[in-house]
């Protein structure tokens, strides 16, 4: 349990030294005095449920705005970590059944399973991949810059090779078994050299400017709006009055996911005249709505990020891929629906799936830029974006009053940092009751409107650097660790054991 306290917003990582390696050593233990292998899912189950249950404990939180949900608060708190903790039952599981001869092999074999089953966690079915060891790194950017080569889950894995590592010295005194731990040492501390130097080699980048601002707003506007009927006229005007729009002044502004309740993206226009005294032909808006389409007679719902001018009319949009399961989609819903169960956004509708992420473009009155949009969960997904890196920047809206006044919009935020350094791009994030904020392409966070603060951010002036090798071939980084990993296990394999 309290490996959780090494996560985002605590970031107590020391603590994972200890965690891991004790549960290495009691696995290794337990090899020698169990041959009872049903035991080992037990031993890998016990540990992911003490992990997930004590930091993804807010997402029962989401359940406590509507009464008809509430029920489902202690099963949820329950079941998501147990069914999470599954993943951890192979990382056991499968380390007990591929047993190796010598701590070493046995040390390079448990990083590995336990890195693989981590990556498989963020990509089987809609994948879920919140929360990885990596994160206990989120306040070291210099050491974080070497995600831009492999990634969150190929540094996952030297990660937990790392926190693995004291239980090597422990269990044997060996001179190759410190040598490996020396090892480790000395790859985080090139990492962290890396990272300084990619650091001045970014400070050195000369400042472009945009010929207008990227008005990025903050707020934090009560979720009551979706359930207790209030005016949508309300909302507009505030979030208005928090934007602040200048008539002379060329102004794309950004708002956040679903802000504005019952008002799909066709019908925005409706509301035009809230926007014709503060609005002008020298303003854009993003923002987060949902779509409608209806197909021979069947109704098809979107989340969706989409671009308006100042007539909002729609010049580009959006349509969300990642979908969030129970929430805005019941998975298995002609099964599911028939014993009460719905999804909780979307009026409990579920929303279909976008074709493909693709990137949004405002090219009109003078005003150029080329998004790659990502709508609120889908910026915790981790690999290659996109295929043709040739976009101006990632543009991340949300909502996170689904998550009260927890850790949860912390944690959702510190993903943002990870994107922007994999793909080497500016990360611009609207949230409503989260965190807003400019995100530069070492990770840097330029400019910030806090958790449970209103307010906005401008973007104006841009360093530009090259596409990261990340952005070019994702986890196939990855995927060339795992050779390497399984070369070692090999290699140590041979060696008597001690």
């Amino acid at each position: 349990m309290v490996t959780s306290l090494s996560l985002p917003p605590f970031n107590h990582l020391i603590i994972n030294f200890f965690t891991f390696s004790s549960f290495f050593i009691f696995l290794i233990k337990k090899l020698d005095h169990h041959k009872n292998t049903k035991l080992f899912f037990i031993y890998g189950w016990l540990f992911g449920f003490g992990y997930f249950i004590t930091n993804l404990y807010w997402i029962s939180i989401s359940l406590s705005f509507d009464e008809s949900f509430k029920f489902l608060i202690p099963l949820t708190i329950i079941l998501i970590p147990a069914f999470l903790s599954i993943f951890y039952v192979f990382v056991s599981y499968f380390f007990v059944i591929l047993k190796t001869k010598n701590i070493l092999s046995s040390f390079f074999l448990f990083s590995l399973i336990f890195g693989t089953m981590e990556f498989i966690r963020g990509s089987i079915f809609t994948g879920f991949p919140w929360n990885l060891i990596a994160y206990s790194f989120s306040n070291q950017l210099e050491i974080l810059s070497i995600t831009s080569i492999l990634g969150s889950y190929g540094f996952n894995l030297f990660c937990i090779s790392l926190f693995t590592c004291p239980a090597v010295f422990v269990l044997k005194s060996k001179k190759q078994n410190l040598g490996i731990c020396i090892f480790f040492l000395i790859t985080f501390i090139s990492f962290y050299i890396h990272g300084s130097f990619y650091k001045q080699k970014f400070d050195k980048v000369i400042e472009e400017n945009y010929d207008f601002n990227l008005r990025v707003v903050g707020s934090n506007i009560s979720l009551d709006r979706f359930y207790k009927n209030i005016d949508p006229t309300l909302v507009i005007k505030d979030l208005i009055e928090i934007s602040n729009p200048k008539i002379n002044e060329k102004t794309i502004f950004v708002w956040p996911e679903g802000i504005l309740p019952g008002i799909s993206q066709d019908e925005l226009i409706n509301y035009k005249w809230l926007f014709d005294e503060k609005f002008s032909k020298n303003h854009f808006l993003i923002i987060g709505t949902n779509k409608q389409i209806e197909k021979n007679g069947i109704k098809k719902y979107y989340n969706s990020l989409s671009i308006y001018n100042n007539e909002l009319e729609i010049i580009d949009s959006y349509d969300k891929i990642n979908l969030v399961p129970f929430g805005e989609f019941l998975p298995f819903e002609k099964i599911l629906s028939k014993i009460g169960l719905k999804s909780l956004t979307n009026n409990y509708q579920s929303f279909s799936k976008g074709d493909q992420r693709q990137v949004v473009k405002i090219k009109k009155q003078n005003f150029s830029l080329k998004i790659l949009p990502l709508i609120c969960y889908e910026i915790i997904y981790s690999g290659k974006l996109f295929d043709d890196p040739a976009f101006d920047l990632i543009i991340n809206i949300s909502e996170d009053g689904w998550f009260g006044q927890s850790i949860g919009p912390k944690q959702h935020f510190v993903h943002s940092i990870f994107r922007a350094i994999e793909s080497g791009k500016y990360v611009i994030r609207s949230a409503n009751n989260g965190i807003a904020a400019i995100i530069n392409p070492i990770g840097n966070i330029e400019k910030i409107v806090q958790f449970n603060e209103s307010g906005y951010v401008d973007l104006k002036a841009y360093k530009k650097i090259q596409p990261t090798l990340f952005s070019k071939y994702g986890n196939k980084t990855f995927g060339l660790l795992i050779l390497l990993y399984i070369f070692l296990i090999f290699s140590f394999n041979r060696t008597k054991n001690e």
